[in-house]
């Protein structure tokens, strides 16, 4: 499987996105939250510095913020068939509808709206779940007959059926042991294709390509397509002239008006990426993906295309995503110093030797300003990222790391005086060293885990990167974080000027054991496994670290007063648990041993305990805190003098709904079906 690259919500704990007790007296003190509704907060992130930008890079980023606009629909329909025709029969009632719009179940079509949006689609964005709509379906036929069923789409009783049958679609992603992972999941990366089918289908791929030291990434762009009446698969590229064209077609024209005022070498990258969305050719995408990360002069910088396989339990098919950024020169600092040192950390790192690089070559590493986000990353986006993803391309080219700290810093200003450390923490010392260094903790240990944990390693001669199959993604994230959870507890860090002690990492493990183990619940419905990735590699991590800590008493589960607590008693003996850890789970990539990370996985990462769950869920709905968080885009506006540009003004929306209702507006260019 590919490396995957970016973290969601990698915080101090999942209360990073949470409110204060009083939510109507918060946001009043908050402006900075613009809407909240459900288990969901949306924040409005700044771009600081982007005034001070020379007005070439502005021009820049308007087009490539525009591009990143241009894919929306790809993701929707990406995630399940249904969600394009569903969203726009929600929208055209939405603004329609002349009945009561005070009523309680206009308030939960209102409701149901909204988690659509921010979902891109009609399932959670993290736990994969299909939404049960708290409005009946006579509610909602009355609704579309009183604003005329000409407006909406002919199979709209189909579509009725999708919304309000719970059998129909239940998961977007189905990653249970045993099951036909493709058959039982709703995401449209394969049509009348079983798992196994699949697996042969690409596994002869890559089998006719054996030897290839350069070998693509098979399946990245494209949906899997079996015929009914011949039994032929096939793929459905995504490319100009291919499927999702008219979206893609409206990136490209962006891409070549930023391509056009770009400066070299970034315009021989644009240049690269445009002739991959033409041609649909993977190998014009590897090309583009080793000038995008050998350019580490240009200050703007982007991320735009199909790059991440969370979506498909197999890991091949790419998910549509978009970033625009640009350097933050003044935090720069850590990460150049982390970049630097990139082989020290190699060399000492508690792997096997064998499975280590002996040369680390081109890690790069930046803090960035993101000044737009699109498709996968929007509303919901990560803090970090590390590309390209194709282990033979960090092998010889190196790889490209970020941290967002404008996104971070919304975060953290969101989470302030939300409670929850005082709910969840037992110890007064645990809530003193996160309060002092909790935010240097999260900001270190993400920039370890984008810098330096996705890029180290070496495979065995022979492994492709594949063979960890739908086990891939968690492991590799496993393997990221405890990179980063070993290292945020060295002395070299010390000596590098990075942390003042190891109280820093005193207060980023008790916060990682406290969130793997019990806080990181709130996000799950009850009876529900859990099924996230980055949800199972947390769990992994710290369920296994208790486990193997039991005879020291490393973690200790604690109860006072009727509330269970988690607190750890040894850290550092649980820091070398981290290091043994690492050790394992690298010699398990590194030989792609597909059995042991499945056993790891489905003992350590997958079940849920439904009375400490239900205790969790309680404590949160007592703080009235939203365990997800995601954001409004600003808005860019070119300013034009005697037929030329002359500056880009940018804006701050504070409202959710009218950004969701303009880009349907505005940026939908593909059919209900694709």
């Amino acid at each position: 499987m590919k490396t995957l690259t970016f973290i969601s919500l990698m915080t101090t704990s999942v209360a990073c996105l949470g409110s204060c007790t009083n939510p109507a007296a918060s946001d009043a003190q908050q402006p900075w939250i613009v809407d909240r509704f459900d288990d969901i907060k949306v924040i409005r992130y700044e771009v600081p510095g982007f005034e001070r930008l020379p007005l070439e890079q502005k021009e820049l980023i308007y087009y490539l913020a525009e591009a990143a606009k241009c894919g929306r629909d790809i993701l929707f329909d990406q995630n399940c068939a249904a969600n394009l025709p569903i969203r726009r029969t929600l929208e055209t009632l939405y603004l329609n509808y002349k009945g009561d719009r005070t009523s309680d179940e206009w308030k939960a079509l209102e409701k149901y709206l909204k988690k659509v949006w921010f979902a891109n689609g009609i399932h959670h964005h993290y736990s994969n779940d299909k939404f049960r709509p708290e409005f009946s379906e006579s509610f909602f036929r009355e609704a579309a007959a009183s604003v005329g069923m000409d407006r909406f789409p002919a199979d709209f009783d189909f579509l009725c059926k999708v919304i309000f049958d719970p059998a129909i679609y239940p998961t977007r992603l189905n990653q249970a042991a045993g099951a036909d992972m493709l058959w039982t999941s709703a995401s449209n990366y394969y049509s009348n294709v079983r798992q196994h089918e699949a697996e042969q289908f690409y596994a002869a791929m890559a089998a006719a390509d054996a030897g290839d030291p350069c070998p693509v990434s098979y399946g990245l762009n494209s949906q899997l397509v079996k015929e009914e009446k011949t039994g032929r698969l096939y793929e459905r590229m995504w490319k100009v002239g291919g499927m999702y064209s008219p979206a893609i077609e409206r990136i490209v024209y962006w891409l070549e008006k930023a391509r056009d005022v770009a400066a070299e070498p970034q315009k021989q990258t644009l240049a690269a990426l445009i002739d991959y969305y033409r041609t649909g050719d993977l190998k014009q995408f590897d090309r583009y993906n080793i000038l995008w990360l050998q350019d580490t002069v240009s200050n703007v910088d982007f991320v735009n295309g199909f790059i991440e396989t969370y979506g498909d339990p197999l890991g091949y098919k790419a998910s549509w995503e978009a970033n625009v950024n640009f350097v933050d020169s003044a935090a720069c600092r850590r990460t150049r110093i982390i970049s630097e040192n990139a082989q020290w950390f190699e060399d000492h790192s508690p792997v096997d030797p064998a499975y280590k690089k002996k040369v680390v070559k081109g890690v790069s590493a930046k803090v960035i300003t993101v000044a737009m986000l699109g498709g996968d990353c929007y509303p919901a986006t990560p803090i970090g990222i590390n590309l390209p993803n194709a282990d033979w391309i960090r092998k010889e080219h190196g790889s490209k790391s970020v941290t967002i700290d404008n996104i971070t810093y919304a975060y953290d200003r969101a989470a302030h005086g939300n409670g929850f450390e005082e709910e969840f923490m037992l110890r007064p010392e645990d809530r003193e060293r996160i309060d002092k260094y909790g935010k240097i903790g999260d900001d270190l240990h993400t920039d370890l885990h984008e810098c330096l944990g996705h890029g180290s390693g070496q495979l065995a001669p022979g492994v492709k990167g594949d063979e960890l199959k739908s086990y891939g993604s968690t492991l590799e994230e496993t393997r990221a974080d405890l990179f980063g959870l070993y290292y945020l507890g060295d002395p070299k860090l010390v000596e590098l000027g990075l942390v003042p002690s190891f109280d820093v990492a005193k207060a980023q493990y008790a916060s990682y054991i406290l969130n793997g183990m019990m806080t990181q619940l709130a996000r799950i419905e009850p009876g529900k496994n859990v099924e996230e990735s980055h949800m199972r590699n947390r769990k992994l991590i710290a369920e296994w670290c208790y486990e193997q800590g039991k005879a020291d008493n490393v973690i200790e589960w604690r109860t006072e007063q009727g509330k269970t607590y988690v607190v750890v008693n040894d850290f550092e003996k649980l820091r070398e648990l981290f290091g043994q850890m690492l050790r394992e789970i690298q010699r398990i990539k590194s030989e792609g041993d597909y059995e042991a990370g499945k056993a790891l996985v489905e003992q350590y990462a997958v079940k849920v305990d439904p009375k400490l769950h239900r205790e969790v869920l309680d404590r949160y709905e007592a703080l009235h805190i939203e365990p997800y968080g995601g954001f409004v885009n600003p808005e860019y506006e070119l300013v034009e003098r005697d037929g030329r540009i002359v500056d880009v003004k940018i804006a701050y929306p504070a409202n959710y709904v009218e950004q969701m209702l303009g880009y349907s507006r505005d940026y939908s260019f593909l059919p209900d079906r694709n």
